[in-house]
């Protein structure tokens, strides 16, 4: 799957570049501190997802769900997002963006593999590289709002701290500590505050507090009808 995005460097220079992801993963259970992982279990046991086998876990998506588009049609109105870190690789460089998790939470109770799958998954416009931002790494924080009864409200929010580190995930899965060519990963992500649920859209950001500058995203969603 082809994507662009504009490379935002330290220097505050800007440059265009073309990424193309062959391999997509999304590395789920991905939180470093043991609470807060059983905390994310049991929001989603909730609304019936069951237990993870192991954690953390990666699901293979295809790449052609990744989607830059400001709008995403879903099929019916169960499907929420999840703001999570966007680790990809171009050109021998490892870069960093921002994507939506976004899932079927009525089949997420049947399969997690597939409800992740049926979804695209949002991805912002914008990068940083990563060695401009690996020596702050803990301290970078993401957040995302939904719409609620027409206001915008802060639905989560908390530092990278929080969760595994993108070479500990890479490792894991690819067995090196840098990602490879044409391969993205989802790296985790933080509790919605107030649970999970559905939104007409959705907003997202990465903050780089050290340098004063965010990659932000916002989709909505247009809803197809859900023919039994």
């Amino acid at each position: 799957m082809k994507l662009s995005f504009k490379l935002l460097l330290a220097d505050q220079s800007e440059h265009r570049i073309d990424a193309d992801i062959a391999t997509c993963i999304v590395a789920g259970w991905a939180g470093r501190d043991l609470d807060a992982i059983e905390h994310h279990i049991q929001e989603l046991a909730a609304i019936g997802v069951p237990r993870p086998s192991a954690v953390p876990l990666y699901y293979r998506i295809a790449a052609n769900q990744l989607i830059q588009d400001q709008e995403v049609q879903v099929v019916g109105d169960g499907s929420s997002g999840e703001a999570e870190v966007f680790l990809f690789s171009s050109q021998g460089r490892t870069l960093v963006s921002l994507a939506s998790d976004h899932t079927d939470r009525k089949l997420e109770a049947h399969s997690v593999a597939l409800s992740k799958q049926l979804c695209v998954k949002p991805v912002a416009t914008q990068a940083w590289l990563y060695e401009d931002v690996a020596d702050h790494w803990d301290e970078l924080l993401l957040r995302a709002w939904i719409e609620e009864q027409g206001k915008t409200v802060l639905y989560q929010e908390g530092p990278l701290a929080e969760l595994r580190h993108p070479q500990e995930l890479v490792r894991g899965h690819f067995g090196q500590d840098t990602i490879p060519e044409h391969c993205g990963m989802t790296c985790g992500t933080v509790a919605a505050i107030g649970g999970i649920r559905p939104s007409p859209s959705f907003t997202m950001e990465l903050h780089d507090p050290r340098r004063q500058r965010s990659i932000k995203h916002r989709y909505t969603l247009d809803i197809l009808p859900e023919i039994a």
